[in-house]
Formats: C-alpha cells, sequence, structure tokens
C-alpha cells in the first residue's frame, strides 16, 4: 500500500474529528462547521449547507456553465442528450419550483418513482434545494411494495412518469401507482407524472398534475439552507415481507463523505467523466450517479439500458469510448453477461476503451476468475471494493486517489480512511488472522453513513447490539495477513457442515475457474446427517456445449481444492440465475426452494422465470437428504 495512504488512513483513525473536518473544505457551507462528531446527532453538527448547490449552483458560479454536467444515453429509447451546468441549473431550480408551488417544504417526503431519464435527476436535486427528503423508488418496483413505502414515508407528493423501458419492452407505471396509492393507508396529496412518448397515461382530475405544464408554470426556486444533520433522503432496503428498511442520510456528512471519496478513492477531478452503470433506485444511484460526481464537478453519465441486449455485449464499451468515460463502476453481475456472450472479448477489441482509467466493481463480490478475465481484456484496473446501502460509500477498496495501487483477486482491498475494521467469532472475539468471522466496523461511522432508520430506531439499534456497539454488517469473511480484507458473502451463507464451517463464497470461487462456467451459485441445503451440504447451481458461457460430464467436473474441481469436506454432491445446470434488478443473486430464495419451502416471489426480481426453472429442477433432483 502507498504512503499516502497509510497517512491517511492512521489520520482518520488518530484524530478523526480533524481529519473530517479538514476534508468538509471540499464542500462550500452556508455555516463552517467546527465540531465533528456529535453523539445522538451526527457529523458537523454546527453546520449548514445545500446539497443541490454543492452539485449544481458552485459550479456555474465558478465559471462552469457551459461545462457538461450529464450525459443521458438510451439505447432503449433512442435518445442521447447532454446537459450543461446551466441548463442543470435552470431545470432543476424549476423544478424545485414546481415543488414549492404545490405547497412542498423543507421537511416534507416526496417519493420518486421514474425511470432512468434527466427528470429523475432533476427531481431528486430539486428536493435537495429546497430541503424536502426525497424517497427514490425502483422505477417498476410492484405495487404492494410502493404502498409500504408509501406508508412509512408518509409523502405529500409522488413524482413519476407514465412508463420505463425494460430492454424491449414497454413498463406502465400508471397503474401501478394508482394501484399502490389505493393500497397505502397514507393519503397522497399530489402525483405528478411526467408522459413518455412511448406511453400516455390518464391523470385523475384534482390529484394528478401534468409534469411539463407544472414545470412550465413554476418560477425557478432557490436554495434553502439546510443543517449538516437535517436528513437529505430515505432510501429504503429492498425487503419481500414487512415494512423495509428506510435507511436515512443527513445532508453534510453525505455531501463530505462522497466529495474525498471522488477524489481519494477514484483518482477523479473536476471535468473528468464518471459512469456508474446502476440506477438511481438503489444506493449507487445516490452516491455515485447523481450526487457524488456532480459535488465533485464531474460530468456523470445517466444510462437507460443493459449490459448485453441492447443491442449487444458491446454497449458498454461502445458508450465508454463514445464519451470518453475516465472511471466506470459497474456491477460483477454485469461483466459475468458480458464475458458469457463474448468469452474472447472480440467486441473489447474491436471497440476499445478510449481513455478510460479504471473500472470499480461492487454490489456482490466479484469472483477472482471474473475479475482478472476483465482486466486482461481491458489491459486496465478492475477494482474490486465493498460497502452497503447503511454505509453510503465504499468502506473498502484500493484508493487510487491516494496513490494505492495494490490489488488481490478475492479481496475488496484495503479499509478506506475512516473505517476500523475487525473480524470476530460467534462468541465476539477477534479470530486470528485469515481466519473467518462476523465483519464489523467500529462506531463511529465515519461522515456518510446511516444516521437512523426511518420511523424504526430499534431496527436501527439493533445493527449496534450484537458486538458490543460495532456496527454489524452481515457480512462474513476475513482479514489475510497482509491486511487485505475479503467480504465473502452475507453470513448466512456459511454454512456447517458436519461441524466444519465453509463459505458458500470460496466454493463459488473455485467453481468459477471452470473454464465452461459463466456465472454460478452456491446455497447450503438441509441435510439429516451433516446438518447442511452445498449444493452448487451454475450457468455455462455462451458457445460453450455442456456435455454431460460437467457436474461431475465441477464436484472434482471443488473436492480437489476444499477436499472432501466440502461434501458437494450436486452442481445443477441452468441457464440464468435469478437475480435482482440491482443484480444481487436471489441466493435466500434458492435455499428456500432448495429445502423445500414456499418461497415468496421478490419483487425486485429481474428474472423470474430464472427461479421457476431452478425450482424444476430441484424438484426434478431432489433427494431425501433435502427433505
Amino acid at each position: 500500500m502507498s504512503a499516502t495512504y497509510e497517512d491517511a488512513y492512521t489520520s482518520s483513525l488518530s484524530d478523526p474529528d480533524a481529519f473530517w473536518l479538514e476534508a468538509a473544505g471540499a464542500v462550500d457551507w452556508i455555516e463552517l462547521p467546527h465540531t465533528g462528531w456529535t453523539e445522538g446527532r451526527g457529523w458537523f453538527a454546527d453546520g449548514t449547507l445545500n446539497t443541490c448547490y454543492n452539485a449544481v449552483d458552485r459550479h456555474v458560479a465558478a465559471g462552469r456553465g457551459k461545462d457538461i454536467a450529464v450525459i443521458y444515453e438510451s439505447p432503449v429509447a433512442g435518445t442521447r442528450q447532454q446537459i450543461d451546468f446551466d441548463t442543470l441549473l435552470k431545470r432543476v431550480s424549476r423544478t424545485a419550483g414546481m415543488l414549492t408551488n404545490l405547497g412542498i417544504g423543507k421537511g416534507d417526503r416526496v417519493i420518486i418513482y421514474m425511470p432512468m431519464i434527466p427528470e429523475t435527476l432533476f427531481a431528486m436535486l430539486a428536493c435537495a434545494r429546497i430541503g424536502a427528503i426525497h424517497s427514490v423508488v425502483f422505477g417498476g418496483f410492484a405495487a404492494p411494495e410502493l404502498a409500504k413505502r408509501i406508508d412509512d414515508a408518509a409523502p405529500r407528493a409522488l413524482l413519476t412518469a407514465s412508463c420505463g423501458i425494460e430492454g424491449g419492452r414497454i413498463l406502465p407505471y400508471k397503474p401501478l401507482v394508482d394501484q399502490a396509492i389505493a393500497l397505502a393507508s397514507h393519503r397522497i396529496e399530489h402525483v405528478v407524472l411526467l408522459q413518455r412518448p412511448q406511453c400516455v397515461a390518464e391523470l385523475i382530475h384534482g390529484r394528478d398534475h401534468d409534469w411539463a405544464e407544472s414545470h412550465d408554470a413554476a418560477r425557478p426556486a432557490a436554495c434553502v439552507a439546510i443543517a449538516a444533520t437535517d436528513p437529505l433522503y430515505i432510501l429504503y432496503t429492498s425487503g419481500t415481507t414487512g415494512t423495509p428498511k428506510g435507511v436515512v442520510r443527513q445532508n453534510g456528512g453525505h455531501a463530505v463523505a462522497l466529495a474525498w471519496s471522488m477524489r481519494h478513492i477514484y483518482g477523479t477531478q473536476a471535468g473528468d467523466t464518471f459512469w456508474a452503470a446502476s440506477d438511481v433506485g438503489w444506493v449507487v444511484g445516490h452516491s455515485y450517479i447523481v450526487y457524488g460526481p456532480l459535488i465533485a464537478g464531474c460530468t456523470t453519465l445517466l444510462f437507460e439500458g443493459k449490459p448485453v441486449g441492447t443491442p449487444d455485449a458491446g454497449t458498454f464499451w461502445r458508450t465508454i469510448t463514445k464519451h470518453q468515460v475516465d472511471i466506470f463502476f459497474t456491477a460483477p453481475t454485469a461483466i459475468r453477461a458480458i464475458r458469457k456472450e463474448d468469452p474472447g472479448g472480440r467486441f473489447i477489441q474491436d471497440i476499445g476503451t478510449g481513455r478510460l482509467r479504471a473500472m470499480y466493481l461492487a454490489g456482490e463480490r466479484a469472483d477472482p476468475d471474473t475479475l482478472i478475465w476483465a482486466e486482461r481484456q481491458l489491459d486496465i484496473p478492475v477494482i474490486d471494493h465493498w460497502w452497503q446501502t447503511e454505509l453510503g460509500w465504499p468502506a473498502v477498496a484500493t484508493c487510487l486517489g491516494l496513490g494505492d495501487t495494490r490489488r488481490r483477486a478475492g479481496s475488496a482491498g484495503f479499509p478506506v480512511p475512516g473505517f476500523r475494521f475487525a473480524v470476530l467469532g460467534d462468541d465476539g472475539e477477534p479470530v486470528e488472522a485469515g481466519a473467518s468471522g462476523h465483519i464489523v466496523v467500529a462506531t463511529p461511522l465515519p461522515p456518510g453513513c446511516y444516521s437512523s432508520l426511518w420511523n424504526n430506531a430499534d431496527g436501527y439499534l439493533r445493527a449496534f447490539q450484537s458486538f458490543a456497539g460495532d456496527y454489524e454488517s452481515g457480512d462474513a469473511g476475513h482479514i489475510d495477513t497482509d491486511g487485505f480484507v475479503h467480504i465473502m458473502g452475507r453470513t448466512d451463507d456459511i454454512i456447517n457442515v458436519a461441524g466444519h464451517r465453509l463459505s458458500t463464497g470460496q466454493i463459488e470461487q473455485i467453481i468459477a475457474k471452470h473454464p465452461a462456467i459463466a456465472e454460478c451459485a452456491v446455497i447450503g441445503a438441509d441435510d439429516r446427517l451433516k446438518g447442511m451440504i452445498p449444493l452448487a447451481l451454475a450457468v455455462v458461457k455462451s458457445g460453450v456445449i455442456a456435455g454431460e460430464e460437467l457436474p461431475g467436473e465441477i464436484i472434482s474441481l471443488v473436492r480437489q481444492e476444499l477436499g472432501p469436506v466440502a461434501a458437494l454432491k450436486q452442481a445443477i445446470l441452468v441457464s440464468a440465475l435469478p437475480k435482482t434488478r440491482s443484480g444481487k443473486i436471489l441466493r435466500a430464495a434458492i435455499r428456500g426452494l432448495a429445502n423445500g419451502k414456499d418461497v415468496v416471489m421478490s419483487p425486485t426480481i429481474e428474472n423470474p422465470e430464472a427461479l421457476a426453472e431452478i425450482a424444476a429442477a430441484l424438484q426434478a433432483r431432489r433427494n431425501p437428504e433435502f427433505s
């Protein structure tokens, strides 16, 4: 690791208040903070600022109004726009005026249920401008799940569009919105709907407003002063039952953390183009499509499409070269999908990568085989890094901006300055280097991490109770003797086979080495004799003909590396793995099916047919061990 990284990390732990107050200098304040952490309140409690001003207005004031702020690229709609900071300021301030005309003000909640279009970004920044608390819900989310979020956040307004576009399919939003409002107990005063040309929706008189008309009739609204500890947004973690957790992010710590991360983790500077190929409905979209790049003065790329099929597996590289992207951020599952369709990297060779300096991966563990493939094909650093919705920004990474270049396949890197990690056993005691356990982070958490759960104080406190006040991440892993942090999966993905604790992530890592395998998932299935045994599901690369011997080869490969203790007896070949729209594999659902349980269909599932295929395969191959 670099000396610059070591100095920054040591300083961040020895005197965190001084470290983060210095970092706060990268943000424009209305009232400059003089205190760092205040127990019970948060970071920079005596400071005031406006997040929208930091993302938009200050760049115009600095003479950068004609610089490009947002690139909108939509292969599914056949649309492309470049929006400079002058135009962004006009659109955001007018959208904010549209909200104030509806009586929306500081502290009011606004649900944003929209696709990946510029107006979604305008709406988020407009809420920040007037102090309203936005809660973005992934466009196309099931109506009952939207209703739960309406009831919990109790918004005064809901902003939506007439439709989203999923691949080549038009998904009307208005019927889902109307159904959700009918299901919810809380009454929403206003629905503002943007009509897209692909689908026109009918408005309900007295409640619904046409976006274009309301926007054009509004006067621009100015930024208001916001306390650093006031909420910027509520982001609900996706749940299949009960009320999802509403993660609350404060304005001050969020702005400081994202400004610091853009420079010191990703190594960007004002004028660079940053592309996070995610969705604004997820935390990655909040932090690194909307707020982080714009606060840093970068151009952010808003992409409405898929890594494959819009139109092909070269769409990422085509977009990167066309728009001169400097830093690219995507999910490992996207790279696995591209590799499955283009294992030889023909699109990369034909298109190139322009001025791309590095690619970062997050959202799910990057198996070493996929990471190494990408790095060889792209000939740039490919960096896995780890964080969560609760944390809001990377906690483990290779910090390019600090001159850190050391990487180890299978590891997310070193702790980011401000985060003090430990690996604990079930008894709460630290385990030896290399041993697996619970990943925890010492408190207080650095700026930018969640400050509470909306309407759920007990749920927030539970995350700090299991291990003497440390934040329990819910992930399992280890720290090796060189200090690299390895996040192997959720703690419920550690399986106990006849007294031996095995990581399903470790088994997946071995299976991914097989040259015929594009991606895989391993879960723990109940077993009468051994308690649990691993079960593997694997997807074969495009163009590879899988013979009857392939499952046996997978089993042999695992046993060669882990020994008979692995007890892997079944490897099932499937055409796809079920995933959420953010790219996470639905391991819990697969585990439920393997154990003969009824599985509730996740409202975030991208490909329900994959889960149905697995259910049929498990039923066909079920044996008494799984009963």
